[in-house]
C-alpha cells in the first residue's frame, strides 16, 4: 500500500518512557545495562524493560506467544513513547501478523531497530503509513559505543532533529540528485517480504539496503528478486549501505558485493551511492523509514539529508 501522507510519532521529552524488548533473538540482561544507564542518566528518559530481555527459548528470546505478548504490551501502553529493540536475529516474521496495532495507530510511538526489525519497519509503513526508526539497538551502547556519532544520531532523531549525513566517495557511485520517501533496510528481509504484508512500495522513493554474513551468490539472488519484482524500477535514488562479513563459495562467485549491485542496477538512471554508513557494524546512522530525504551524489562524496 502506498500512503501519500506519512505520520510521524512525536519527539520525546525528558521523562518520557522508552520500552526495551527482544521480539526475535535472545539477549542477556547484562548486555543492556549500559543502554539503560545512558538512556536514563544521560538522555533523561525512563526505561521499561520487557519480559523478553534476558530470557531464552532455543534461538529466540521466548516462545512466539511470549514475544508476541511482550511487544503487544509495549504497543498498547500509552505511557511508552518509544520501543527500542534489544537485538534482531530472526523471529519477527513469526509474530508480525498476529500483533494488534489498533492502539499504536491511535497513539504512534517510535519503533527502533534494524536487521530482523526491517519486517516491522516495512509492515508499519506499508500498512499504516507511520514512520519508524532504522537505527542502532541496545547492544550498540556497549564498549563506549554510546559516545559514537551513530548512537548520538538516534538520540537526535528521538528529539526531533533533522538528519544530515555525509558519505565518502566510492568508485561505483552514480552522480546525481534525488528526493523522495526513504524506504528499505536489510536486503534479506526486504527480499523475503515480497508478496507479504511487509512488502514495500518503492516507486519514486529513495531505497536503502544493507546486509551481513551472506554468501555473494545469495546477494546476487536477492538483488535479482528485487529487480524481478519491480522494486528497483522507478526509484528516485539508491543508497547502498554496508555489506559486512560477506562470504564466498569454494568455487568463487567472481564478483564482490559492490559490482553485483552495480551491474544489476546498470540499466537504471537514478543516482546511487555505495558504502553509506548504515549497516550491521558500528557505522549505522539513524534513518526515519517513511521520512522525506534528499540524496546528492558528487565526485567528492554523498549527502543524505532529511527534509
Amino acid at each position: 500500500m502506498n500512503h501519500k501522507t506519512v505520520h510521524f510519532p512525536s519527539p520525546l521529552k525528558k521523562g518520557d518512557s522508552v520500552g526495551i524488548v527482544c521480539p526475535a533473538g535472545h539477549m542477556p540482561l547484562e548486555k543492556i545495562s549500559e543502554c539503560i544507564r545512558v538512556i536514563t542518566m544521560d538522555w533523561g528518559y525512563d526505561v521499561r524493560v520487557g519480559s523478553t530481555v534476558g530470557t531464552q527459548f532455543n534461538y529466540f528470546s521466548g516462545t512466539d506467544e511470549e514475544r508476541l505478548n511482550d511487544l503487544q504490551s509495549m504497543l498498547d501502553d500509552p505511557k511508552i513513547r518509544a520501543v527500542l529493540f534489544g537485538r534482531g536475529g530472526y523471529g519477527v516474521g513469526r509474530i508480525i501478523d498476529r500483533l494488534d496495532f489498533t492502539a499504536f495507530r491511535k497513539n504512534p510511538k517510535w519503533l527502533i531497530g534494524f536487521s530482523d526489525i526491517t519486517v516491522i519497519h516495512s509492515f508499519v509503513l506499508s500498512q499504516f503509513g507511520i514512520a519508524t526508526l532504522h537505527a542502532p539497538m541496545a547492544n550498540a551502547f556497549n564498549n563506549e559505543g554510546y559516545k559514537s556519532e551513530y548512537v548520538t544520531s538516534l538520540r537526535d532523531a528521538l528529539k526531533g532533529k533533522k538528519a544530515k549525513y555525509a558519505s565518502a566517495p566510492h568508485a561505483y557511485d552514480r552522480r546525481g540528485d534525488a528526493k523522495g520517501k526513504l524506504v528499505g533496510g536489510n536486503l534479506s528481509l526486504l527480499a523475503h517480504g515480497c508478496g507479504t504484508t511487509s512488502d514495500i512500495f518503492t516507486r519514486g522513493c529513495i531505497l536503502f539496503l544493507e546486509d551481513v554474513g551472506e554468501y555473494l551468490y545469495n546477494i546476487d539472488r536477492m538483488m535479482y528478486q528485487l529487480k524481478r519484482s519491480g522494486k528497483l524500477d522507478e526509484l528516485a535514488g539508491l543508497v547502498v549501505g554496508g555489506f559486512t562479513d560477506m562470504k564466498d563459495t569454494e568455487t568463487p562467485f567472481g564478483q564482490d558485493v559492490w559490482s553485483i549491485i552495480r551491474d544489476i542496477t546498470s540499466h537504471q538512471g537514478y543516482p546511487i551511492c555505495f558504502d553509506f554508513p548504515v549497516s550491521h557494524g558500528r557505522k549505522n546512522f539513524a534513518l526515519k523509514v517513511g521520512g522525506t530525504y534528499s540524496l546528492h551524489v558528487r565526485s567528492t562524496g554523498s549527502m543524505l539529508r532529511e527534509l
